[in-house]
């Protein structure tokens, strides 16, 4: 039996709203609509085929272990075949969701990350899911041994270091003027480890926007990102002008998560007042928004990314 058509009106509006988090994925998005049917052979064939690119895997695991009924349904996977390590880390990571929305308990969430991890003794997946459990709600030194895990089996693993970013932009600051705190430290460390091409360069543009999420929260920075100064200081044009040269010269068209960094990319150069480069940006992105960093500090971040599309292109 067919789904109903979604609601006419303002259910309809609200619905144009929602952030898909498999961006430019379709065979992702098609995997997640069979998954959610309980058609799991859709998914297992999807793991299969993604192989060993562990950014791509991590990225499709993570956006079909949201799907709500994820975890029955890679229970049945796993009863009908035992010994799939595909199976174990996508449960793992539904576990990890649900725990993060508080319907299952956390130990439960990392003994399962832990039970997948060694049957996929080389994945970083499994790892990375205790990494997302535990920036939410570990300890630091949890926190750096899930991420030391997954940057040992793959070093420029993208989305554990946005994560590992988003956690140090939270500390306190130490002994100093924020433009010294540690994140950005991390930041640049970890761009200047990767390679040339590697998405990492624009780490540092990730560690300035989350900062500033840290700042404005406390009420230290103005809520407005475009009116505060966060971006105009000569750190962090320094910064924006190194990781809007790096995409002129090393696009990444392939890269399953490059639409996060073009967010971030675009917000900062519209934050800056540079509307002819974030307009560029913004063509690159399409309807392809993310929710991060258009919600910093606490905004409606569909009205904030059309908002700020919109000056961008008719600056440019």
């Amino acid at each position: 039996m067919s789904p109903p058509p979604p609601p006419l009106g303002r259910g309809r509006r609200r619905a144009a709203r929602t952030f898909d988090e498999a961006l430019d994925d379709t065979e992702l998005v098609a995997a997640r609509a069979a998954l959610a049917q309980g058609r799991w052979q859709s998914a297992r064939s999807l793991l299969v085929h993604t192989g060993d690119d562990f950014d791509r895997r991590g990225h499709r695991v993570t956006v079909l272990a949201k799907e709500p009924y994820c975890a029955p349904w890679a229970r049945e996977w796993l009863l009908a075949e035992p010994e799939s390590a595909d199976a174990r880390v996508l449960l793992a990571l539904a576990l990890v969701h649900r725990a993060l929305r508080g319907k299952e308990k956390p130990d439960r969430a990392r003994e399962s990350c832990r039970d997948a991890a060694a049957h996929a003794p080389g994945d970083p997946t499994p790892w990375l899911g205790l990494l997302m459990l535990e920036r939410s709600s570990g300890t630091d030194e949890a926190v750096v041994r899930a991420f030391e895990q997954v940057r040992g089996r793959y070093p420029d693993h993208h989305h554990a270091h946005h994560l590992m970013v988003a956690r140090l932009a939270e500390r306190r600051a130490e002994g100093g003027p924020d433009p010294l705190h540690e994140v950005y430290d991390f930041a640049n460390w970890a761009a200047e480890q990767a390679p040339a091409d590697s998405p990492l360069a624009v780490l540092p543009v990730i560690a300035h926007a989350e900062r500033y999420r840290v700042l404005a929260a406390a009420g230290h920075e103005s809520a407005d990102p475009h009116a505060s100064g966060h971006w105009i200081g000569r750190r962090a044009r320094l910064v924006m002008k190194a990781a809007f040269d790096w995409w002129l010269e090393w696009e990444q068209d392939g890269h399953p998560r490059r639409l996060i960094d073009l967010n971030f990319l675009a917000h900062a150069k519209y934050c800056e007042g540079r509307g002819a480069e974030a307009a560029a940006l913004f063509h690159r992105i399409g309807e392809h928004a993310t929710p991060a960093p258009w919600s910093y500090p606490d905004r409606d971040p569909y009205p904030a990314f059309r908002a700020a599309r919109a000056g961008a292109l008719g600056t440019a």
